[in-house]
């Protein structure tokens, strides 16, 4: 469904929200097998430490669309194009009805989803076929889960958008992927005081998310011990998907 990208020496690759997690990890190990890389997230400073020699940077935010467009801008005039953007920019914090923070939500709901609106927005017109654009989601889309009352809305519409891109441009040879990890150990989710099953290092999520593009899949999701325990979940009906979760989850 998707062109399958496995060879990437000399590819042109644009990360946002690249400074750490996955993406400081997907930089890492795509410069490793040959990649040009542009390097886009808030701090100028995190992307310099990473150290990848060569790397076009391009601090900015991105939840604010004039600074996205900049950004474009200067990749263009530096290689004339690109092959492939990922947006890797995420929020998270674990919340409930009791302790609901609109703010916060919104925040939250703005980095996960709207910024990948505004990417995609600067970047339609520069996608070729053979390459495209590539979200990064979560299994907390799928279906409904405890702690996740902002967190998981904005990742089920990042889902629901990469599903009508690609229904749009997969004919023009363009693609559109959604990368759904499941426990990834990064700072954000230092932040939950439950276990995480099937936890993974970010250097474990990097290698599983290049090992999906050379799939052509539409979706990347790993690990699949975890994910498609909640595929199947996701399947069921409301009266048994709310009590076999609450189960699950002691909530």
């Amino acid at each position: 469904m998707n062109p399958k990208i496995s060879g990437w020496t000399g590819r042109r690759v644009w990360l946002v929200g690249a400074s750490s997690g996955i993406g400081a990890a997907l930089a890492t190990e795509l410069a490793r097998r040959g990649a040009r890389l542009a390097l886009s997230a808030r701090s100028a400073d995190k992307l310099q430490a990473l150290g990848i020699e060569e790397a076009l940077l391009l601090p900015c935010d991105a939840t604010n669309a004039a600074a996205l467009a900049d950004a474009r801008q200067s990749l263009l005039a530096a290689w004339g194009g690109v092959d492939l953007v990922i947006y890797l920019a995420g929020d998270y914090v674990p919340m409930r009805a009791d302790a609901f923070d609109l703010a916060r939500a919104e925040q939250v709901i703005a980095v996960n989803f709207n910024g990948a609106l505004r990417l995609a927005a600067t970047v339609l017109p520069d996608l070729k076929p053979g390459g495209g654009i590539a979200f990064v989601a979560s299994v907390a889309g799928y279906r409904g889960l405890p702690k996740a009352l902002c967190y998981g809305p904005g990742k089920a519409a990042l889902i629901h958008f990469a599903e009508c891109l690609h229904l749009d441009l997969e004919a023009r040879g363009i693609g559109v992927w959604v990368i759904n990890p499941g426990f990834v150990q990064t700072r954000l989710t230092a932040q939950n005081d439950f276990a995480m099953p099937a936890l993974l290092t970010p250097e474990q999520a990097a290698s599983a998310t290049l090992d999906g593009f050379a799939t052509g899949h539409f979706e990347i999701h790993f690990p699949k011990r975890f994910t498609r325990v909640l595929k199947l979940l996701s399947l069921l009906p409301y009266r048994w998907y709310f009590p076999l979760i609450r189960r699950f989850t002691g909530a």
